[in-house]
């Protein structure tokens, strides 16, 4: 019964204190929230920001006004979180230019990790940077693994106007981490 309805009815009866609602929206965006922190902080701590999400989303839960998709929500939960991570950790990175064409490699490559966490950690810094609309382009197509025509769907724009907003977002990216 349940599967039929939209994020938004089912954030809707979370809210009236429907558990299965909840667990469905749980299911539903845990493997998508945890690539998304996993592309955004060291993958050691993955799991316990992706925690930290999800303890705000059923505290703030009730905050969800419909006035949005609950999918942009949660997205703006996930990155409050992350940066609550990086807040709390305080962590000084030394400055130094890495290629750009490591990104998608650093952002699926479970293995090298100790190798590369200094790669990894200079792209993230540089991705929480950039202007909100260009983490998402870049975090719908990295980490979500959405094609560009799925993400113009998603934010109801043409596809021509989301391959340009990748492509600045790309530029700006390779700008902050001192690739020309």
């Amino acid at each position: 019964m349940l599967r039929h309805n939209s994020d938004e009815q089912l954030a809707r009866q979370a809210q009236q204190g429907n558990r299965e609602a909840f667990l469905k929206l749980y299911h539903t965006y845990l493997p998508k929230v945890y690539n998304r922190v996993k592309s955004r902080v060291p993958h050691q701590f993955a799991e316990d920001v992706t925690q930290e999400v999800f303890i705000a989303v059923i505290r703030s839960l009730h905050t969800f006004q419909q006035r949005s998709r609950f999918s942009t929500w949660l997205y703006t939960l996930v990155n409050r979180q992350i940066a609550d991570f990086y807040r709390q950790r305080q962590r000084k990175l030394d400055q130094q230019s890495v290629s750009l064409d490591h990104a998608e490699y650093l952002a699926v490559d479970p293995g090298n990790q100790h190798e590369r966490s200094d790669e990894r950690a200079l792209i993230q810094k540089a991705l929480l940077s950039l202007p909100e609309h260009y983490q998402e382009v870049i975090l719908l197509r990295f980490a979500d693994g959405l094609t560009f025509a799925e993400i113009a769907a998603h934010n109801g724009k043409s596809l021509e106007a989301i391959k340009s907003l990748y492509r600045r977002a790309i530029q700006a990216l390779r700008s902050e981490i001192g690739e020309v």
